[in-house]
């Protein structure tokens, strides 16, 4: 029983692991999403930061 739980834990033998190809996507997405809404996304960091420092 033992062995055969062993053998199933130890042997993970894929392509690209599971955690590999998360972190690929996820990388192109946030690429993406900031090379299509760079100018929104700097302008609303701006503003909030404007609406911290005037209070």
């Amino acid at each position: 029983m033992l062995t055969r739980i062993k053998s199933v834990i130890t042997n993970e033998r894929g392509d690209i692991p599971a955690w590999v190809l998360i972190t690929v996507m996820t990388a192109g997405l946030v690429t993406a999403i900031w090379t299509i809404a760079d100018t929104q996304l700097t302008a609303l960091f701006t503003r909030a930061i404007s609406a911290i420092t005037t209070r």
